[in-house]
């Protein structure tokens, strides 16, 4: 483990225990973050291929629906796991 890792976890065992939540919401948020990132960088990647195969651009909206209908199925998701 790289001693700034190991820093960081010191420093965050030296908080008061009712700032754990806040510290596990921000580290999720930063995964999510990461993952976005990492799904976009994916989508920018094939994209000339699919200009190349012929494929339609998407419209504003087919992108605001597929939004739309990802959200949900995480929403959908995560009550299932509750």
């Amino acid at each position: 483990m790289p001693a700034n890792t190991q820093a960081l976890i010191d420093k965050i065992l030296a908080l008061p225990t009712e700032y754990m939540s806040e510290i596990e919401n921000y580290v999720d948020f930063l995964a999510t973050k990461s993952r976005r990132l990492v799904a976009l960088d994916r989508l920018l990647a094939i994209a000339p291929a699919l200009e190349a195969a012929g494929a339609p651009p998407m419209t504003e909206a087919a992108i605001q629906a597929q939004v739309v209908a990802m959200r949900a199925a995480q929403c959908d998701r995560s009550a299932d796991l509750s």
